[in-house]
């Protein structure tokens, strides 16, 4: 199962991830401070409408008979003078109209000698302190304040008034509780209770809040994610670009500039950079090209006068001096010809280009098996990864006597491997020997060996194919040499 990376690699999902989580907690605080606020109001307006209430007269809400009539908070409340003066103090507060209307049902207001408190009942102390200090607000000192909620049922006044509690649910919702509010007040014996009713909170508040919490949230990223791509599209096409030149060295028409004005210079640069590299690249292979060609044709002549030396020995010593000058000129011009290639990479089927060279050095009678070969079709420059591959081997019939060639896949790779049993390198030499003109100690010298580029050229036509020579000392004894070529 592959790793989950919840950290974006690219520029653009890091900033607009950083971006979104600033936007996220902002946005969620300020729907959190528009909830309490909310809240806050809610709390609000039933305390002031507890308290107005309070302030009531006692005597304004019966009916003629002297009974407690259900329907006098829907009607116009009788006010006695004092019941006006309250209200009227309740107005200066600029409170009572807005609470009486925004509270469709309000008990009446009852004054009597015991505690509203009921066994079991918990009390509200914000909520009693908050009433406490509305009421010293309008000059009341209350001795001693109690607020608790109940359900409409286990209040005494309430629970056997059926129809009262479904006018309530019907109007409310079925869950509406019952706040309970009472105060000592000045020259009143006894309590002054009154009950209002404690809608639920609003679901349909908390929905509008998330909601505009998630619609600012998400106008705000696509604005951020618009201007972000218009930032990182151009730096994402000048990556591939410059990728494409790393390795293809093969400048084509220059990028068109464009973003914002940093972005654009960087563009112009990168352009004028190409194009220099380019012309370098062209002036070194045409460079190359006559010193190849200046120094291979005095060779050509020189080969031809040796052969009028008598002695055969000093003619076959001299034979192989101009060969073993020619090869290492043949390798310098290659590592240097190499990834300049115009032809594109073509598919090949791997196994059989890998037995076809296998057969080369069997052919010469040498100790060379394909062990191990799997059918694999893949894009490659076909003559380089021959010449790569000839390299390894000859390196290993060279070094180890023997070699064993295999071509696996391991995971995303494919991998050209080439196994022999000699001394292998010392680990501190390995990566020194891929460096050109390198040799190693002992067998590897001038005698047995080439100019040193042999290694060198075939981590060339490696990183060519975007792939990596891997080089190792097996653990039986021997070197391990890895063409790693990736799939994707």
């Amino acid at each position: 199962m592959p790793k989950l990376r919840p950290w974006p690699r690219s520029l653009l999902g890091q900033m607009l991830l950083a971006l979104a989580t600033g936007l996220l907690v902002a946005q969620s605080i300020s729907a959190v401070l528009l909830y309490q606020a909310s809240e806050s109001r809610r709390e609000q307006t039933l305390l002031n409408a507890a308290a107005f209430r309070l302030l009531g007269n006692p005597q304004a809400d019966r009916n003629p008979n002297g009974r407690r009539g259900e329907n006098a908070a829907e009607n116009t409340m009788r006010r006695s003078d004092g019941g006006r003066r309250a209200e009227h103090r309740g107005r200066r507060a600029g409170m009572a109209g807005e609470l009486i209307q925004g509270l469709p049902l309000n008990l009446r207001l009852e004054q009597t000698e015991v505690s509203p408190l009921l066994a079991g009942e918990v009390r509200k102390p914000g909520r009693e302190a908050a009433l406490r200090e509305i009421l010293e607000s309008q000059g009341i000192a209350a001795e001693d304040v109690i607020v608790v909620t109940r359900s409409f049922a286990a209040d005494p006044i309430t629970h056997n008034r059926e129809r009262l509690r479904q006018r309530v649910a019907q109007t409310l919702g079925p869950d509406t509780q019952l706040m309970v509010a009472a105060a000592k007040l000045p020259q009143r014996d006894g309590w002054s209770v009154a009950r209002v009713a404690e809608p639920p909170r609003q679901r349909g508040s908390v929905r509008m809040i998330v909601g505009q919490t998630l619609l600012i949230f998400l106008f705000l990223f696509t604005l951020q994610f618009l201007l972000l791509r218009r930032i990182t599209r151009p730096l994402q096409i000048l990556t591939g670009r410059t990728e494409r030149f790393a390795r293809t060295q093969d400048p084509s028409a220059p990028l068109r500039a464009e973003g914002p004005q940093d972005i654009r210079r960087l563009i112009t640069a990168h352009n004028a950079m190409e194009a220099r590299i380019g012309a370098l690249l062209d002036e070194k292979d045409v460079m190359l090209g006559a010193i190849g060609h200046d120094l291979k044709t005095p060779l050509a002549a020189l080969r031809v006068r040796i052969e009028s030396v008598e002695d055969d020995h000093e003619r076959g010593r001299m034979a192989a001096s101009i060969e073993d000058i020619t090869r290492s000129l043949d390798d310098i011009l290659s590592l240097a010809r190499v990834g300049r290639v115009g032809e594109r990479p073509e598919r090949a089927e791997l196994s059989s280009l890998t037995a076809s060279v296998v057969e080369e050095f069997e052919d010469m009678d040498q100790p060379v098996t394909l062990t191990e070969s799997s059918r694999m079709v893949h894009p490659v420059h076909v003559t380089w990864l021959r010449r790569a591959l000839r390299n390894l081997i000859s390196n290993a019939v060279r070094y180890g006597k023997s070699a064993e060639v295999s071509l696996t896949q391991s995971g995303t790779d494919i991998i050209l491997r080439v196994e022999d049993n000699g001394p292998g390198i010392p680990a501190d030499r390995i990566e020194a020997m891929l460096e050109p003109f390198t040799r190693g100690e002992a067998s590897r010298n001038r005698d047995t060996g080439g100019a040193g580029l042999g290694l060198t050229l075939a981590r060339a036509i490696a990183e060519q194919h975007g792939g990596e020579l891997v080089l190792a000392n097996r653990p039986e004894g021997g070197l391990r040499a890895e063409i790693r070529l990736p799939l994707g």
